[in-house]
């Protein structure tokens, strides 16, 4: 995994070298540069390990995409939006495993900035789970009517009703 900018600095110089490559003539190596240098800038904005952990995840392979996410050592030099996913998805394997370590995954993640409502409503969702899980049926309230706020396109419906229904019960 190579340094945020680190990857800004080789798009740069290898677009400077397809400029080059384009005025003497080499079309077809040129082209190649451009592919490479829009792999490093698409690889700075969207981390390679996330994308390949979201892989593993949608397959439901959640042993393969924690030790993906192990590989990273130190998610803090991310930019930041990334980091916030990568925080989420650890929390997601964590979840199938260690809820308690879940637990914290998906608060730093939050905290950290998840982008998209449905992101912020799942790892909201997951923290209400917990929360019933240990009895604390204020905090799991809490946070299943921020749930329901942040999901506007319904898609966490069902689990949403399961949850209020194993509230009931408690």
């Amino acid at each position: 995994m190579l340094g945020k900018y680190i990857r800004l600095i080789l798009a740069i110089l290898t677009i400077t070298a397809t400029v080059f490559l384009f005025m003497y003539g080499f079309g077809g190596w040129a082209a190649l540069a451009i592919i490479v240098s829009l792999l490093l800038i698409l690889f700075h904005f969207k981390n390679e390990m996330n994308l390949l952990t979201f892989y593993f995840v949608r397959k439901g392979k959640f042993a393969s995409a924690e030790r993906i996410l192990a590989k990273v050592k130190h998610p803090e030099n991310m930019v930041k939006s990334q980091e916030a996913y990568h925080y989420y998805l650890l929390g997601l394997t964590q979840a199938q495993s260690t809820p308690g370590k879940a637990e914290k995954s998906f608060k730093k993640a939050l905290s950290t900035g998840l982008r998209m409502k449905s992101d912020q409503a799942m790892a909201k969702l997951n923290l209400a789970g917990f929360y019933l899980s240990k009895r604390n049926k204020r905090l799991a309230k809490i946070h299943l009517q921020e749930a329901k706020k942040l999901d506007k396109q319904k898609m966490l419906t069902a689990q949403i009703k399961e949850v209020e229904f194993m509230m009931k019960r408690i």
